[in-house]
């Protein structure tokens, strides 16, 4: 009778924690369900509102619950994007020959302490005191190679950092984020195996992870290319820069990261490292940035109008990836998703009040007042009236385009409409000063300062213009 009073109780226990698992995973696969359904809900909605075209990925608890592409592959709008779509990732792509000195350090071949002048690169004698743990956290302060958005190819490269003989600083006592740094990591990674970069990369990195549809800096036309362009419709130039960009689809991609996170490359120890940047803590480094505090991972990358972010939230098990060829709003999606997966408050982006009025603010400027004023009577919800980033923008175009007549008119909407906002006060003054109109620039940075300043830039420009003015 015992016996039979013992199985009638094991057996409830098993029902019941049959029943509790299958109601856990039912309580799972509802949360799953509606993460899914506000996500889908944020990027169509931002599609629709012209704010993003690209591919989106979501893994929670390393399985992908939500995959989708956004728009077009390029300006004509004929072929859709899909999940083989391949991209330029920007800076994300640095990453690849960071973990590539990480493989060579614990393969022994390689000391992150080594002197960059044991490589033999020829150059200058300030090789002797920039390490490789220098390079790869941009605490080098070799000489920049880039200025502005100039094409800089490998040789350009080797001659600017071979004439150059003084540092921007001394090595481990600042941070400058510059190609210079990812260039040499290259080069070294190509003195130690005898390999292109390019080869060792795809046999030890892109082939052992099956990353399939990844290619190094593929020219247009190459099967599954993806070409950037802006709001106009308007195809950003080709443009050469120094080599060994790796182009992925969002797939690859997802692999790269999964693969990071599981140790699958480089050791817990060795990611650690690349992730803690200890000259720049809050600067980051070949792995973008890490929050210590909320255990997150954030990367992203922009060439041109090709943009890229994924957020990779170890506490909670979720990785974000958007990659974009029209640079939008990829950064402000990638935080609203990753606030909505944690229960936080969120709000779809709205249209943009820059691209609304941008065009028009070209050709007539008091036309596109007009317009901005009757759309905040007739549409204030559906737009973003309430960032004062969307009108700072438009003038600063303007400015740059020598439009500093139109970038004053849109400068003084903006600090009419956003008072209390001393970077606008500083924006307007600097095209006043732009303008010679030095006595409305003083009253600007002026107001300013009287608002909380800009971090000592008004300060800065009072300075000049009272020197300016007693000449």
């Amino acid at each position: 009778m015992k016996k039979l009073h013992l199985i009638l109780i094991l057996l409830l226990s098993i029902s019941t924690f049959s029943q509790t698992e299958n109601g856990l995973n039912r309580y799972k696969s509802k949360k799953e369900s509606e993460y899914v359904n506000q996500i889908d809900s944020v990027m169509s909605k931002s599609y629709e509102r012209g704010l993003f075209n690209g591919n989106v990925l979501v893994a929670k608890n390393n399985k992908i619950i939500y995959q989708k592409s956004f728009g077009f592959t390029d300006e004509t709008k004929q072929t859709v994007l899909n999940n083989k779509s391949i991209f330029n990732i920007g800076s994300i792509a640095k990453e690849f020959n960071a973990v590539s000195i990480m493989i060579l350090v614990e393969r022994g071949l390689l000391n992150l302490d080594d002197p960059i002048s044991k490589f033999n690169l020829g150059l200058p004698k300030w090789a002797e005191k920039v390490t490789i743990r220098h390079l790869i956290n941009y605490a080098s302060g070799i000489p920049k190679i880039e200025s502005g958005l100039s094409a800089v190819t490998d040789a350009d490269a080797w001659r600017i950092l071979r004439s150059s003989d003084n540092l921007l600083f001394e090595p481990g006592t600042n941070y400058k984020y510059d190609n210079g740094n990812v260039f040499l990591q290259r080069r070294i990674i190509e003195k130690v195996t005898g390999m292109s970069f390019q080869e060792f990369v795809i046999k030890n990195i892109v082939k052992p992870l099956k990353m399939t549809n990844s290619v190094f800096d593929p020219k247009f036309g190459y099967k599954n290319r993806t070409s950037c362009y802006d709001m106009d419709n308007v195809r950003c130039p080709e443009m050469n820069f120094i080599s060994g960009w790796l182009w992925v689809d969002i797939n690859d991609l997802y692999k790269w990261i999964d693969a990071m996170n599981h140790n699958r490359l480089i050791s817990k120890e060795s990611f650690q490292m690349l992730l803690n940047n200890p000259y720049a803590k809050d600067e980051g480094g070949s792995l973008g940035r890490y929050f210590e505090k909320e255990d997150l991972q954030r990367h992203n990358g922009v060439s041109y109008k090709f943009e890229s972010i994924f957020l990779n939230d170890f506490k909670n098990n979720f990785t974000i990836i958007l990659v974009s060829n029209n640079l939008n709003k990829v950064w402000d999606l990638g935080h609203i998703i990753h606030n909505l997966m944690l229960g936080k408050d969120y709000e779809i982006p709205k249209k943009s009040v820059y691209q609304a009025i941008r065009k028009e603010s070209l050709d007539n400027v008091d036309k596109a007042i007009e317009t901005y004023h009757l759309l905040k009577k007739n549409s204030k919800n559906e737009y973003s009236f309430e960032n004062p980033g969307e009108l700072n923008k438009l003038g600063y175009e303007l400015l740059r385009l020598e439009k500093t007549k139109e970038s004053i008119i849109i400068f003084k909407l903006a600090t009419n409409e956003f008072p209390k906002n001393a970077n606008l006060f500083d924006s307007l003054g600097e095209a006043y000063f732009i303008n010679k109109q030095y006595d409305l620039a003083l009253e600007s940075y002026k107001k300013a300062i009287s608002l909380g300043g800009t971090n000592g830039n008004a300060e800065k420009m009072i300075e000049k213009i009272e020197k300016e003015m007693s000449k």
